[in-house]
């Protein structure tokens, strides 16, 4: 499927450890009384099937595209243990099914377990794969890229007034999208001729949907894509990630190969801008909703801060978050999770936890972050693998919802069904119309 880490999946996936299928099953089945939930590929709102899984308990048994079996941790407290056990690992040779040869090439999820990069990995090569990137996302780094931020963030105001059509414009199209794909594209060195088309390829890759040779042909165009960015750079090295990471490549290929050059700029183009870009449409769409909640924000008793924390946790940018496996049969809150079983990392089902977050988890309380009794949420990650990508991810959407109310203050949502992304993984719309 991507087409530069297939020969990984033959060289690694050997079938060490394998399990009985059979066995497998039948132990998956009797770790739960609940029947499998069968995640809904074309997406949709995760938060009323949630709170019904949620009921039967903080661990369930799902069903993925292609009848494949996996798990899901919903639970705030689960999650968080199951984020930190040793036992637990992203390395694809400890997913059965795909081992066993029973995973097609164009399964819709394919890429989420076996691309090389950061979140595949395991102890020392994540490690060694986090340290190749983690200086650009340090907190002064971030810092240091505020003004480009703001500036960018004014540019697209801008632009947003120019494209109103009778005070009414895409805010996704013109301003959610662009800011987001803009700084990650600056950050990488990628030039603006390629940045439409990684957007829509990064669609096509997390999308949940879509059918054997739409995922195949999006990977390899990805793939392509990404090779001539990285001969681009490599052409012409600038003060951007991609550079960096070439020269790390061409002074030695034990500290990053080919494959995972590609990889990496892979999860940082789709990492970088997606979930930004759900996060900035998510909380634009709870302030509107909640007018009372906006008037604290904009009055001082609350903080844009406040805002983004409190859409982290209501309505997390990614709800099934692709792949984590047992390395062993093991137990989560009292559900066995085989060995061998993808497993989802529930963060929108964690976020609205009443057990953690209280009997009102399900209301939008800018002020909750404040509380003495506020949990923290995990949405955006917990243990080694948290998002690198944290600190620039909450400024950004700081700044573009600060920026945005402050200058259209009575901007509003236009409709109320609006269309969901088709994933499972992330969670937002795909479009957002508002009145200025």
């Amino acid at each position: 499927m991507f087409s530069a880490v297939e020969p990984f999946i033959a060289s690694s996936l050997d079938g060490s450890g394998s399990r009985d299928p059979g066995r497998a099953e039948e132990s998956m089945m009797s770790s739960s009384s609940v029947p499998p939930y069968r995640l809904n590929p074309a997406g949709g709102s995760p938060h009323a099937d949630n709170a019904r899984l949620l009921a039967h308990g903080p661990v369930a048994p799902v069903l993925l595209p292609g009848q494949v079996e996996g798990m899901a941790v919903l639970g705030h407290e689960a999650l968080k243990d199951f984020l930190s056990r040793a036992d637990v690992a992203k390395d694809a040779r400890h997913f059965a099914a795909l081992r066993d040869g029973r995973i097609d090439a164009g399964w819709p999820l394919r890429t989420f377990a076996t691309v090389r990069g950061m979140t595949t990995a395991d102890g020392a090569d994540h490690r060694r794969l986090r340290s190749l990137v983690s200086k650009a996302f340090t907190a002064r780094r971030v810092e240091l890229l505020r003004p480009r931020v703001e500036a960018m963030t004014a540019g697209l105001l801008d632009g947003l007034e120019r494209a109103a059509e009778d005070g009414v414009v895409d805010l996704i199209r013109h301003f959610a999208l662009p800011l987001p794909i803009g700084v990650i594209g600056e950050l990488l060195g990628i030039d603006d001729e390629y940045r439409d088309t990684l957007h829509r390829l990064s669609d096509r890759v997390v999308a949940t949907d879509a059918g054997p040779e739409e995922v195949m042909t999006a990977n390899r165009e990805m793939a392509a894509l990404l090779g001539a960015v990285a001969a681009a750079r490599a052409e012409r090295p600038g003060d951007d990630l991609t550079s960096a990471l070439i020269a790390t490549r061409d002074e030695g290929g034990d500290r990053l190969s080919q494959e995972e050059l590609i990889g990496t700029l892979l999860l940082m183009v789709v990492a970088g801008h997606e979930t930004t870009l759900a996060l900035i449409a998510n909380a634009v769409r709870a302030l509107c909703a909640h007018r009372d909640q906006l008037d604290l924000v904009t009055s001082g008793e609350a903080g844009w801060s406040d805002a983004v924390e409190e859409t982290l946790r209501w309505d997390a940018p990614v709800s099934f978050f692709p792949f984590r496996y047992a390395v062993r049969d093991l137990t989560v809150d009292g559900t066995v999770i085989p060995q061998g079983t993808p497993v989802l990392a529930g963060y929108s089902a964690a976020g609205r936890d009443p057990a953690a977050h209280g009997p009102d988890a399900d209301r939008f309380d800018v002020t909750r972050p404040r509380r003495p009794d506020a949990v923290r949420h995990l949405s955006l990650g917990h243990g080694a693998h948290f998002c690198l990508g944290a600190p620039l991810a909450r400024m950004e959407a700081t700044i573009a919802l600060e920026r945005l109310f402050t200058r259209f203050p009575h901007l509003d949502v236009v409709g109320t069904d609006l269309p969901y992304r088709s994933s499972f993984v992330g969670n937002s719309v795909r479009a957002l119309p508002v009145r200025l």
